[in-house]
């Protein structure tokens, strides 16, 4: 386990919260079950997995952290978004790994995981695309990009598609934020990322291990990743453990991740993370 994740002196977040005395009671009655059950001991993938597992039949809901007014940091542990799913998996791992049980300690994970530097200041500032939310955690030592190590290729995007559709984004109201989102989306576009073609996933799947975040790359023009969930290896084939749209909950796929990507031809590949 990374020292991030042990060392780390969390506090409060610094923002206002939006979460509800069920969100607390959620989270609390988990971490301190995994205590008493001696889950610490156990490696991290087994744990985000665990997280993972224990939000199966969950509701899912679009865009659960769009509002209006300032952004906050939004605690939701009863319904999820693909997004929420997995970084709300990863955090709970992480802090049973380092034996904390405290909401305090989730809601200042929480909020390190999904923004910048570990700040919530602004609607710029969350980790909107999910590169980059890869790419900022890696740097924080929570999780690490594997995905060229286990053979992916090279992958370039112009990333557009937030400031693109301005008008559907309330937080781009305010000129600044959308401003710096535009250099962020510069910033992004710039990186060389990796990623394993959907023809090339059966040679990498066998390096996959349960509890690895997935995403779900797409075609689609300004975009980098269209879906995300955590693997699990099921009878030698690995499925996908997600936030689901279609199903309208958190559900475990019923056909393996190959046969996953192959039903749209816009999902072109996988990149692939793991917590550390």
């Amino acid at each position: 386990m990374s020292s991030a994740w042990r060392d780390h002196d969390f506090q409060r977040p610094r923002g206002n919260m939006i979460t509800s005395p069920e969100d607390r009671a959620i989270c609390e009655t988990l971490l301190r079950s995994a205590e008493e059950r001696g889950y610490r001991g156990k490696p991290l993938s087994e744990l985000v997995l665990a997280a993972g597992r224990h939000f199966l039949g969950a509701a899912y809901g679009s865009d659960t952290l769009e509002g209006e007014g300032p952004e906050e940091l939004v605690v939701n542990l009863r319904v999820f978004d693909c997004v929420t799913f997995v970084e709300n998996a990863v955090v709970l791992a992480g802090l049973i790994r380092s034996g904390k049980t405290a909401f305090d300690d989730y809601a200042a994970a929480l909020e390190r995981i999904r923004y910048r530097r570990g700040r919530c200041d602004g609607y710029a500032s969350r980790l909107h695309y999910f590169t980059d939310w890869l790419h900022n955690n890696s740097r924080k030592g929570l999780v690490n990009d594997i995905t060229r190590e286990i053979g992916g290729v090279p992958l370039r995007k112009i990333f557009h598609a937030l400031t693109d559709r301005r008008e559907d984004h309330t937080g781009l109201n305010d000129p600044d934020a959308f401003r710096r989102l535009r250099i962020i989306e510069g910033i992004c576009s710039r990186r060389t990322l990796s990623f394993i073609p959907r023809a090339h996933l059966g040679r990498a799947e066998q390096r996959l291990t349960n509890g690895d975040i997935i995403a779900i790359t797409t075609d689609e023009r300004g975009l980098d990743v269209c879906h995300t969930g955590l693997a699990v290896r099921l009878r030698g084939q690995i499925r996908l453990l997600h936030a689901s749209s279609a199903a309208g909950r958190v559900v475990l796929s019923e056909i393996h991740l190959g046969r996953y990507l192959q039903t749209r031809r816009s999902r072109t590949g996988i990149i692939v993370g793991r917590a550390i």
